[in-house]
């Protein structure tokens, strides 16, 4: 089936996407480092969450600003991956490979999230639009034209 009155709106609704993972990923950042809201699991964390805290604060910032998009972006798909093996998969020691047993859906899905937008860009309404830094074309602002 196709949709063909839909593809007119592609690129506000990547930077609608973009804008949303980001504050998603800015929201956890803030409940790492700052306790805001105060959540049980995020209450004594060890140093490495902190790190992923502050990943997740700045770079989640700049994800909903669209600002170097595509780097962002492409950092906190590795973030994710890296939190899915190493909190989720092997929080156990012995690895739980089902993302529904190890309750790491969230990352996997913050990882290819990540991943898009790190290929697809920013959208039409980002900074780095402004900036001249990204088109509407598929490619970004280094598609032929």
């Amino acid at each position: 089936m196709n949709f063909p009155y839909l593809t007119r709106f592609q690129p506000v609704l990547l930077s609608l996407f973009r804008f949303i993972t980001g504050l998603l990923l800015f929201q956890y950042g803030v409940a790492k480092l700052f306790k805001f809201p105060a959540l049980p699991y995020f209450a004594d964390i060890p140093p490495l969450i902190y790190a992923a805290g502050a990943i997740e604060l700045v770079l989640g910032a700049a994800l909903m600003l669209g600002l170097f998009t595509r780097l962002t972006a492409f950092i906190l798909s590795g973030e994710m991956a890296f939190a899915y093996f190493m909190g989720h998969m092997f929080k156990t020691g012995t690895p739980v490979f089902l993302p529904l047993l190890n309750g790491g859906t969230a990352a996997i899905l913050f990882c290819f999230a990540c991943l898009y937008i790190s290929s697809a860009g920013g959208g039409s309404v980002s900074v780095d639009s402004l900036m001249g830094n990204e088109s509407d074309a598929p490619g970004g602002a280094y598609a032929r034209r």
